[in-house]
């Protein structure tokens, strides 16, 4: 489990300057590497526990750079943006309304 201390000069820019808007004072990230295949249920099984049994510490929001959620990404990215999601979505609408760059966690363009 790695922790990251988001203090310091991430803390004082505003969460809406920003398109991640910081969560101060840490960040948990869960590292579940492996080699043999199979050992995949059970490191996935520990991750996704741990990350749960987390989970009632967190404040709100979840940061997109480590891997995992790939089924959940709309969501992830709604839950990483926050209140920011709706001010991207209408700025992708403007510099990308053809949705272009779309890959890893999309934020669509407003209708």
């Amino acid at each position: 489990m790695d922790i990251w201390p988001q203090a310091g000069a991430a803390a004082r820019v505003g969460p809406d300057e920003t398109a991640f808007g910081r969560r101060p004072p840490f960040m948990i990230a869960f590292e579940s590497t492996w080699t043999n295949p199979a050992d995949t249920e059970a490191n996935v099984a520990w991750a996704r526990d741990a990350y749960t049994a987390m989970k009632r510490f967190a404040s709100s929001g979840i940061y997109l750079n480590f891997p995992g959620f790939a089924g959940e990404a709309e969501d992830a990215a709604r839950a990483a943006y926050g209140a920011n999601y709706e001010r991207l979505s209408r700025i992708k609408r403007k510099y990308d309304p053809n949705n272009l760059f779309r890959m890893n966690h999309n934020i669509p363009p407003a209708a």
